[in-house]
């Protein structure tokens, strides 16, 4: 999947949250699209007409492309005699009926990467906990594109070449062994099951292709040992992996049982002999 299919995955995930949080009875979004001064309304919730799909908005213009050059949530009661936009798009949004409506942009380092709008049929202020509700929206956006967009980047740095095996010695090969921890840490944050396929599938790159029979551990335990393999704590790991010390504690014993190791050492150490860890 591709990072613009997969963000509007996670626009149209985002808007059925929003409705369904705040009543709204519309909501529609998009994404910007790279290099270029506009964003375009690709996914719609709750719309009648198809007056809004695709339609280009362009930075600065209307409500939406207002939200993307300030940066910043914008909102009208009424959108077509309001006087703080511009009124490009009156008609589209006339079609579909709507008046109150609030656009909140989802800012990924800084860049604007997409709008996701809220709308009513009747002119009436939008309150703080719409807005809020909203803006929390565009958070978990800007997070999952944010994870993406990382995921991406180990993916291409990992795939431009399969590290040989022989000799592992030097700050490069322990670069690997920090991708591959990084990369297990990174795949069950993904909400996409195509790109967590993906990025564990590269993980797989990075160990031996001949695995060593008899040894089965746990994705978690497998997540724990290769956090540990790069040097982290159990308290880091645990930060990485989004879960306690004590679940970390628990996943590491229990890992070390299997590959019949009385240390974190020889747990990492049999774990590489047993192809699982590069």
């Amino acid at each position: 999947m591709t990072a613009d299919a997969a963000g509007a995955v996670e626009i149209r995930n985002a808007l059925v949250r929003l409705r369904r949080t705040t009543g709204l009875p519309v909501a529609f979004g998009g994404l910007v699209e790279p290099g270029r001064r506009h964003m375009r309304i690709s996914e719609l919730s709750g719309t009648e007409t198809p007056a809004l799909s695709g339609l280009p908005v362009t930075s600065g213009n209307g409500l939406g492309g207002r939200a993307v050059a300030l940066a910043r949530p914008c909102a009208v009661t009424d959108y077509s005699s309001s006087q703080q936009i511009s009124h490009e798009y009156d008609i589209p949004v006339a079609t579909e009926g709507l008046h109150s409506i609030l656009a909140v942009p989802v800012v990924v380092r800084r860049r604007v990467r997409g709008v996701l709008y809220g709308a009513l049929r009747t002119a009436q202020p939008l309150g703080d906990r719409t807005l809020g509700a909203a803006m929390e929206a565009a958070r978990d956006v800007e997070q999952a594109l944010a994870v993406g967009d990382e995921a991406r980047g180990l993916l291409a740095a990992a795939a431009r070449g399969e590290p040989e095996r022989g000799p592992a010695v030097g700050a490069a090969w322990e670069q690997v062994r920090e991708a591959h921890a990084a990369l297990r840490a990174l795949a069950p944050r993904i909400a996409d099951p195509a790109l967590r396929a993906e990025l564990l599938g590269v993980c797989g790159l990075l160990t031996p292709k001949t695995q060593a029979h008899g040894v089965e551990l746990a994705p978690r335990e497998l997540d724990v040992l290769a956090c540990v393999a790069a040097g982290a704590t159990n308290a880091v790991a645990a930060e990485r992996l989004g879960l306690r010390a004590e679940t970390v504690k628990g996943y590491l014993r229990s890992a070390m049982r299997k590959l019949g190791a009385h240390t974190r050492g020889e747990a990492v150490a049999a774990a590489r002999r047993a192809g699982l860890l590069p």
